[in-house]
């Protein structure tokens, strides 16, 4: 790690998260290198391998900051309602997704790639992330459906996250992917992060 105050450490690990969040909206992970990443930040190509070694630790980064976005979202949710119905609950788990296309984009497309790419350290601070994710979501079934049994939620939490990252790639379909499907004689169903969220939380409860 370079030396200087953390403050600055910091604010250079966000605008080199900043900057590969920018060119993910335009490039593909494949596309983007460190080299990239580098044009677009205020400083040398060099100077990010003081902070991350590979493109992976970058992505992993940005995927922790959305996984704490979204934790943030959906307890603000809960500390303003002391109790929800099954279809609130799962208005508020669809409606918390839909604002986080990118975190679902980034997990379905990349999640292996970011974790196998990334020095241990890394993977464990986004694994605290990913654990605290767990928990929020447990504790609004803790909350909302008491009667629910220990095994009845764990089976929404082992069902619901695995569910995640196939929802990015439902929802978002290519033009060469809908005109496959078209060929194929493939009846598709186009429905949104919120439609498909909601009807499988709903379901689980």
């Amino acid at each position: 790690m370079p030396k200087g105050s953390p403050e600055l450490t910091n604010a250079r690990r966000e605008e080199i998260i900043n900057a590969c969040e920018k060119l993910y909206q335009t490039m593909s992970f494949k596309e983007i290198t460190i080299k990239e990443i580098g044009s677009v930040t205020s400083f040398t190509r060099t100077s990010i391998y003081n902070y991350f070694q590979t493109k992976e630790e970058i992505f992993l980064a940005l995927l922790k900051r959305e996984y704490e976005l979204w934790i943030a979202s959906l307890k603000q949710t809960m500390e303003q309602k002391e109790q929800m119905t099954k279809d609130e609950f799962s208005d508020m788990l669809a409606h918390s997704l839909e604002e986080r296309a990118q975190l679902l984009k980034i997990m379905s497309m990349n999640h292996y790639d970011m974790e196998t790419g990334s020095r241990p350290e890394h993977l464990a601070e986004f694994k605290v992330v990913y654990g605290e994710s767990l928990r929020t979501v447990r504790s609004g079934l803790d909350r909302y459906f008491p009667d629910m049994t220990v095994l009845e939620k764990q089976n929404f939490i082992y069902t619901f996250f695995p569910f995640m990252f196939g929802i990015y790639p439902y929802t978002f379909v290519t033009e060469k992917q809908r005109t496959a499907m078209e060929e194929a004689g493939v009846n598709y169903a186009f429905m949104t992060i919120y439609e498909l969220t909601f009807n499988c939380v709903r379901k689980l409860l």
